[in-house]
């Protein structure tokens, strides 16, 4: 494996290898953050709605321009309210230095994609205009979320260098390009949750398909069993190329709304284009736990990892989680 991401963990009494970048910096301190509610990131679209909103969390005190990292959490597209459960990852990042925005993406009542990715690159591109107003790095940006913000995130991270996927959404020009994203359970193939149920489902039979898979026929506009194309345009395997920032996925094995394969599938696609990549599982996560796969032993007992760094591979290995090993991969990353 490449010295770009190579670290100690402790792991009981082992040594634990992380995909990352390089070697981090020192812990920062700071003090209180500043929290700054409801930045209209692009115009309200539909007029009055929160979609375009993000909340603001910064380190209180730091010698530099801070690292920044955007979330976006899960709702299934269902809600405008991506940024709600930001104050909890602030809670881990910004005693280490770092500002964390809280986004809110349209749900699928208010688009139908590409209008959730064109939000997410949207808040991306406003952060990095006005980063020297928030004290911010524009070089050092991370982006993570769980469920379908795990999703906003992947799709951001894979889709950096395509100028067909900036939407015209807030902010024109700039980059939308990341350093690094984590993703807890993201989806990823919209179908393969009916392919790993352990019968053949029919979305009108006896043997009913994915619960998830409304969701998603929702959010593309269009059943998912009948528009191919669309569900492979909202794939984030489909843009998977070397010059990918590394990705740290996380997912559980006991999901039942969306399948642990999502993730690998998405990790076996960075490895056949020699990208970077980590894949986390837990034989006892399930859906909805993104920050008890940090905090809970009983949710995180037996994960295993394994990495992949331009075609050097690791074999699954045990891992000790906590909030320090994210902080940590985003220090490699972001430095």
């Amino acid at each position: 494996m490449s010295a770009w991401c190579r670290v100690a963990v402790a792991a009981v009494a082992s040594l634990v290898l992380l995909a990352g970048c390089a070697q981090p910096p020192p812990a920062r301190e700071s003090s209180t953050p500043r929290v700054i509610d409801s930045v209209a990131y692009a115009p309200a679209q539909p007029p009055g709605t929160a979609g375009h909103l993000l909340d603001l969390y910064l380190p209180g005190s730091v010698a530099r321009p801070a690292p920044l990292i955007i979330w976006s959490g899960g709702n299934g597209w269902l809600d405008d309210t991506g940024a709600n459960t930001a104050a909890q990852l602030a809670q881990i990042f910004t005693p280490h230095g770092y500002a964390v925005a809280g986004v809110d993406i349209r749900s699928s009542s208010e688009t139908t994609f590409p209008g959730q990715l064109s939000d997410i690159k949207a808040a991306i591109r406003f952060l990095r205009a006005n980063a020297q107003r928030y004290h911010l790095d524009p070089g050092r940006f991370g982006v993570a979320g769980d469920s379908s913000g795990a999703w906003a995130a992947v799709m951001a991270a894979v889709t950096g260098d395509v100028p067909s996927l900036e939407g015209d959404v807030g902010v024109s020009g700039g980059s939308s390009r990341v350093q690094a994203a984590a993703a807890f359970y993201p989806p990823t193939d919209f179908l393969s949750a009916d392919h790993y149920l352990p019968t053949p489902c029919s979305p009108t039979g006896a043997t009913p398909c994915a619960a998830a898979d409304p969701l998603f026929s929702a959010m593309l506009g269009c059943p998912i069993q009948t528009c191919p194309d669309r569900v492979a345009a909202a794939d984030p395997t489909t843009y998977v190329s070397a010059g990918d920032p590394p990705l740290l996925l996380l997912h559980g094995q006991q999901d039942a709304l969306v399948p642990w394969q999502d993730s690998l599938l998405l990790y076996q696609a960075v490895q056949r284009a020699r990208g970077r990549a980590e894949l986390v599982l837990l034989p006892n996560g399930q859906h909805g736990q993104a920050m008890q796969v940090l905090n809970d032993t009983q949710v995180n007992a037996g994960a295993e990892t394994q990495s992949t760094d331009r075609g050097h591979d690791t074999a699954a290995r045990p891992v000790a989680l906590t909030p320090l090993y994210l902080v940590e991969f985003f220090d490699r990353c972001l430095g």
